[in-house]
């Protein structure tokens, strides 16, 4: 049941177009205002929150900065095609076969679009704590950083740093600054490192400057940060990825099967 007025706001200090929005917002990533319908009228939502017309338009400007709804003066405010994409990492975990693109590029094509990867840095970089542990990596230890940015029709979808024990990234291609043809996974196969098993953190949290840059985002809504972890033979981790995207343009779906 929804809760209407100001007894629905009790203890919440955002303003009241914050809280519009994130009602709204909510209904949209659920579902219950689906891909290509319209949101209430203005005077629906007045009466909904008891808020005056300036402020439901604050609300509804928000969500279009954000890219979740589209509209202009005199029309109907829609929710947009693709509000949310679901994106399956495990169908993108194994290598790739010979010859195709890396496994995200044409998974995420799927979803309809265009996907392209670009990359921003390469080279031997301290990594964050929970990724040198990760990796098993002394105190104030380097790994190699590749860095790069994952994108849909020229929209930012996922900022992505994976770091790679120095012992395994030397001397290879993985050092190498340009795009790596069917992406990581194949090459450390091709390596004689094959992934094994692949652990997944997922957590949600605000932004860092540089994922509130790179992603384009609109505001301080929280970025779903994913620290995945891949291991080969004997349990021997090869790659400790940090992946960043916009929480409330993206879900994560995993299957898992009962045994």
């Amino acid at each position: 049941m929804t809760v209407s007025g100001t007894e629905a706001y009790e203890g919440d200090r955002r303003s009241l177009h914050q809280r519009i929005a994130a009602d709204l917002r909510d209904e949209i990533m659920s579902g219950d205002l689906a891909p290509g319908a319209k949101l209430p009228s203005t005077a629906q939502l007045k009466e909904r929150f008891g808020a005056s017309n300036a402020t439901v338009q604050k609300a509804l400007q928000l969500l279009k900065d954000e890219r979740l709804v589209l509209g202009r003066a005199g029309a109907a405010v829609t929710v947009r095609e693709h509000r949310q994409r679901t994106m399956r990492p495990a169908s993108y975990m194994a290598p790739a076969a010979s010859g195709e693109p890396y496994r995200w590029l044409s998974e995420a094509e799927k979803l309809g679009g265009r996907a392209r990867s670009k990359l921003l840095d390469v080279g031997e970089a301290r990594p964050p704590a929970d990724v040198a542990a990760a990796l098993g990596l002394p105190e104030s230890g380097a790994a190699l950083l590749r860095a790069q940015l994952l994108m849909i029709d020229d929209e930012p979808v996922e900022l992505v740093k994976s770091f790679y024990p120095l012992e395994i990234a030397r001397g290879t291609e993985v050092m190498s600054r340009r795009r790596i043809k069917g992406g990581t996974p194949t090459l450390l196969a091709d390596l004689g490192y094959p992934p094994r098993l692949s652990v997944d953190r997922v957590s949600a949290r605000v932004p860092t400057q540089e994922e509130f840059r790179v992603l384009r985002l609109p505001s301080d809504l929280p970025v779903l940060r994913t620290l995945r972890v891949v291991f080969t033979d004997d349990d021997v981790p090869i790659e400790a990825t940090v992946m960043a995207k916009a929480g409330h343009l993206y879900e994560l779906r995993y299957e898992f099967t009962a045994r």
